[in-house]
């Protein structure tokens, strides 16, 4: 009886290892990120008619003196996960970036959607990020070694959890 036990147990961590190497190497989804398409909840009209620009997210965030829940924006992405599609940058009013990363890990975006607009719904908050996520973040980005050694400080943001995400144009 042990010894099935033994056996049995040997062979789903062997299973397990298995599935978690072979989903370590997939990459971003496939797609085209075309007009319409949404990853995670589904975004609807009325959300995506009331979604925000990023300045205005700011300005927003000032008055509500750290966290503001449910709040939808728009924008441009610039930046996409290459690893696996789990975080995005969009293109704010004055040049800069905000990172976006999606609620719980829970789904992931194509590297097409890079140049794409769309409406982000979620979670917006200030953090102070540190120098190594910083670098994690750089790297992840394939951003030279010159530019990932030149992250010194750690960097006060706003950083926004998506739990959904629609392609607009």
């Amino acid at each position: 009886m042990k010894f099935k036990a033994i056996l049995l147990l040997a062979s789903l961590s062997l299973s397990t290892l298995a599935f978690s190497q072979k989903t370590q190497k997939m990459g971003p989804p496939e797609g085209s990120a075309l007009v319409g398409d949404v990853y995670g909840a589904g975004i609807d009209t009325k959300t995506e008619s009331k979604a925000i620009s990023t300045e205005k997210l700011g300005k927003k965030l000032k008055k509500a003196n750290k966290k503001v829940e449910n709040v939808a924006i728009k924008g441009k992405v610039t930046d996409v996960c290459d690893k696996k599609g789990c975080w995005l940058t969009l293109e704010t009013e004055d040049n800069s970036k905000l990172f976006v990363k999606m609620k719980d890990y829970g789904f992931f975006v194509p590297t097409a959607l890079k140049g794409k607009n769309v409406v982000l719904e979620g979670t917006a908050e200030k953090k102070v990020t540190s120098v190594d996520e910083q670098k994690h973040y750089a790297q992840d980005a394939k951003k030279p070694q010159a530019e990932i050694d030149a992250i010194t400080k750690p960097k006060e943001e706003i950083r926004f959890v998506a739990n959904g995400i629609k392609v607009v144009n």
